[in-house]
């Protein structure tokens, strides 16, 4: 009986391929439960109740990790608060589910440029390279915004667009204190790193709701909760269960089965599937800068992640 194959040598299973296609299908379609969620919730509220949906479940099955409690609260507000914050306003404010899926790849490009200033990593140069892409990509979508035109951005404004950077910028800094936190606490788990993370958004975002919003106290009461409709139901349970819970957890098994270069690249199928999501399901529009813009990002990120496998490989004796 043959062993199965390890490491570099093996390639994905009809499983294990099966569950990152999954896990592009659920992370490309996330933007579009975003969107039906802030129809009934405001963006605070929406970023609670998904931490709410994820943390539920989990912090009862999985012990806390072993590592610095302000690695685990860092990440959370960073990878919670931060990025969903700005990216849940960006969606409320005029960005598209199709363009926020794409834009919010730039989290790649963000993290590069943080870890070599935290972490002193200097970049590769399929890194530059795609990075010099990303920019004429951004330049791309400003040109809706420059001349006769600007009034007729595809429904992206530039409040928008910002925002959005900022989410990828929140979420490329708890990269970086994931990859600190290895170095302090060597093999912690991951799992449990991300589900014990999930608490401190969740006060977060209950004291922004509280302080921001004028009739937040309506939340007190039973009726504004059944009054919420199926689908907004089915939004926060989507974000919380499946999108992170599930997600997540596919996509951390797969790394522990496959080397990070062979599964790295099913990330490029996310913004492909969200920007189709958003033009077939929302019925978005995208507008012809747009589309080069994207091009260029989806460019730059196949240049990053495949350039890199392939200079891995020639260094490989």
């Amino acid at each position: 009986m043959s062993r199965r194959p390890t490491g570099e040598a093996a390639g994905l299973g009809t499983g294990d391929l099966l569950a990152a296609l999954a896990v592009v299908v659920l992370w490309g379609l996330n933007f579009i439960a975003m969107k039906w969620g802030l129809e009934s919730f405001t963006p605070f509220e929406l970023g609670g109740m998904r931490y709410v949906a994820a943390a539920l479940p989990m912090v009862f099955l999985v012990r806390p990790p072993r590592i610095g409690w302000r690695w685990v609260v860092g990440f959370g507000m960073f990878q919670g608060v931060g990025q969903f914050s700005f990216g849940f306003f960006a969606l409320k404010l005029g960005m598209t589910a199709a363009l926020a899926s794409v834009l919010m790849q730039t989290q790649v490009f963000f993290t590069a440029l943080f870890g070599f200033m935290a972490l002193g990593e200097r970049p590769s140069r399929p890194l530059l390279i795609g990075m010099a892409l990303a920019a004429v990509g951004l330049g791309c979508f400003a040109m809706n915004f420059i001349g006769p035109e600007a009034g007729s951005a595809g429904g992206a404004t530039l409040i928008g667009i910002a925002l959005t950077l900022c989410a990828a910028a929140s979420w490329s800094v708890s990269n970086i204190i994931a990859r600190l936190a290895q170095r302090a606490a060597p093999g912690y788990d991951p799992i449990a790193f991300v589900v014990w993370s999930c608490p401190a958004p969740i006060l977060a975002f209950a004291a922004l709701v509280a302080v921001t919003e004028p009739d937040a106290d309506r939340w007190l009461h039973l009726g504004s909760w059944s009054a919420l409709p199926g689908l907004a139901w089915g939004s926060v349970a989507y974000l919380g269960w499946a999108a992170t819970i599930l997600g997540y957890g596919l996509w951390t098994r797969l790394l522990t089965r496959h080397p990070a270069n062979r599964v790295a690249p099913f990330s490029l199928g996310v913004p492909v599937v969200g920007l189709a999501a958003g033009l077939l399901v929302l019925g978005e529009v995208v507008t012809g800068w747009q589309w080069v813009g994207t091009a260029f990002i989806v460019a730059a990120l196949v240049c990053v992640v495949l350039g890199g496998r392939m200079a891995q490989r020639k260094s490989t004796p």
